[in-house]
């Protein structure tokens, strides 16, 4: 069980919450059984925390929410003594907890006395032993990796580190589609680059892809071989340069994940699975299962029956496999060797979900894959947006991203928002060095805590002790004290709603608040247990920011 249950905070709500709980049941015998939980209010001024519990009972009771919420306040008060809150009000409906300011710095010393780092920020375990199938990313092996992959990679690796923090086994996949039309038009530009060499009037095919970055690829099989393939019959010249130039892509895409941070534990080639008869295999198994039927010569498998739109082509008449039958593949060995399978598709990939859940269902796992959608992204440069398309040659590749604004920047943007919702990346507020920069705020705040550290000196102790936390009442103190707890449940609604834009607005609400503490309160006061207790607050503060930033695959400066 997680240690974050014994906050004494949680302690504290759960007790009033089963107060909440009796006085319903007391109260209104005949309403169904309500379940009495507590979320923090948007606007501080309502408490600290606050249950909407009244609004379920209203009708049963047949009183306004109000009278319902001072009813149960009013009952529930019977027999329950605390001294954990500083006011319990109904407010609206709501029933408004606030803490009193002993909770708050109970909470500072359990942080700050831990054993270690990892465990002062929080351990949650919710997913021991658990494994989780994670593909993220992936991008055809046609052309250099772009920002719509970065995005991708971004989100794909912040939900690992999160999962990972939770204690999930996760094994993160990429797939090389290298088995489709798109290899055979990458090996016939590259050959046409390769002949323009020496002969720039050879045509270029109309489908090719003009790309700058296919004339390194022509030129270094030129330097090496010369004019060998000129002449050369295509069924010799296609396959090789089908090839060739798919290991040059896949291994500069390969150099732009590890730059930035991203490793997978798999590059799973969609070749090798046809190769080894991994996709006949696939079929067969939807074949024993009676999942199919046969329409005009094509293998149809019965997707409909498990809630997709229509059923899908897994054999073409001519008795070629479909991209989908790579999917009923690959998925169903996920699915075996996984509790929980992720992908995350690209933008133009929503019409995949209904096909990708029926497979899963088919296959016997109804409630194991989700499917992500990593949504659109607009790149501007000034007032004008640029054009990313690797058909027409004009892209914007993810290394040119790196080179002009940084990994951090990178990182974080990509991850600003819901995966789904369309971004605009603002490349010159990436690069700017003010508040309105959500990475360089949030960097910030941790080097600006690094310099007051160091500022302390070997006279700055930050061991803290129960008498010098009662010192820490200023409202910036406490409203400080109470976001830093909210760490490990930030990092689990991560992994368990896959939302990591959740912890990059997390990390700029802890650096706000802190700039707001900062302001507030001198640090390095003459009196020695406000002092301590206010470096102590320091040290978690930066911890939880840089484990934050870690997560999202951000660096966590000490000096800016």
């Amino acid at each position: 069980m997680s240690r974050i249950i014994a906050e004494p905070h949680a302690i504290a709500l759960s007790a009033f919450g089963d107060a909440v709980g009796a006085a319903s049941r007391a109260l209104y015998p005949d309403a169904p059984a309500v379940t009495v939980s507590f979320e923090a209010p948007r606007r501080p001024e309502f408490g600290d925390f606050a249950t909407n519990v009244a609004f379920s009972l209203a009708k049963f009771a047949r009183r306004s929410p109000q009278d319902v919420a001072r009813a149960l306040v009013d009952r529930a008060r019977d027999g329950f003594e605390t001294d954990a809150f500083a006011s319990i009000e109904p407010v609206a409906g709501f029933i408004n907890l606030k803490f009193a300011p002993h909770v708050w710095q109970s909470e500072l010393l359990r942080l700050a006395g831990a054993s270690d780092e990892a465990s002062s920020v929080g351990d949650p375990h919710g997913g021991a032993g658990k494994r989780i199938s994670l593909e993220f990313g992936s991008a055809n092996p046609t052309g250099p990796l772009v920002v719509v992959q970065g995005r991708a990679l971004s989100i794909g690796d912040a939900l690992a580190n999160a999962m990972r923090f939770c204690g999930y086994d996760v094994f993160t996949e990429w797939i090389i589609n290298d088995a489709g039309a798109q290899i055979e038009r990458l090996g016939r530009s590259i050959y046409a680059r390769y002949r323009q060499i020496a002969d720039p009037s050879f045509p270029f095919p109309e489908d090719g892809y003009p790309g700058e970055y296919i004339v390194p690829i022509a030129r270094a099989i030129y330097d090496r071989d010369g004019d060998a393939w000129t002449n050369a019959p295509e069924a010799t010249w296609l396959p090789f340069f089908e090839t060739f130039g798919r290991d040059e892509i896949v291994g500069a895409q390969k150099r732009t994940a590890e730059r930035f941070g991203v490793r997978y534990d798999l590059w799973q080639s969609e070749k090798e699975l046809h190769d080894l008869g991994k996709i006949r295999q696939g079929i067969e198994r939807l074949r024993e299962l009676g999942l199919t039927y046969e329409r005009d010569g094509a293998l149809f498998f019965r997707t409909t029956d498990f809630g997709d739109d229509k059923d899908r082509v897994v054999l073409r008449s001519d008795g070629r496999p479909t991209y989908y039958a790579l999917d009923v593949t690959y998925h169903y060995e996920k699915l075996k060797r996984s509790d929980r399978t992720i992908d995350i598709l690209g933008p133009d990939h929503h019409g995949y979900i209904s096909r990708l859940k029926a497979l899963a269902a088919a296959l016997g796992f109804p409630d194991q894959l989700d499917v992500l959608i990593s949504g659109q992204i607009a790149l501007m440069r000034g007032n004008e947006q640029v054009s990313m398309s690797k058909r027409a040659g004009n892209i914007e590749t993810l290394d040119d991203i790196l080179d002009e604004v940084g990994n951090d920047a990178a990182r974080f943007f990509f991850v600003m928002l819901a995966p789904e919702s369309p971004l605009t990346f603002d490349l010159a507020l990436a690069v700017a060095r003010n508040d309105e920069n959500p990475v360089y705020y949030v960097q910030y705040g941790h080097a600006r805590i690094a310099s007051v550290l160091r500022n302390a000196g070997a006279g700055g102790s930050t061991a803290g002790n129960d008498a010098s936390v009662r010192a820490l009442v200023h409202p910036t103190e406490l409203a400080l004290i109470r976001r830093l707890v909210e760490f490990p449940r930030v990092v689990e609604g991560v992994a368990q709603h896959l939302a990591p834009h959740r912890l990059a607005r997390y990390a700029r609400d802890v650096a706000s608040d802190f700039h707001a503490f900062y302001t507030e309160c001198k640090i390095l006061t003459e009196d020695a247990a406000t002092r301590e207790a206010r470096l102590m607050l320091c040290v978690d503060t930066k911890n939880v920011l840089a484990r934050a930033l870690a997560i999202l695959g951000v660096s966590a400066p000490d000096a800016m």
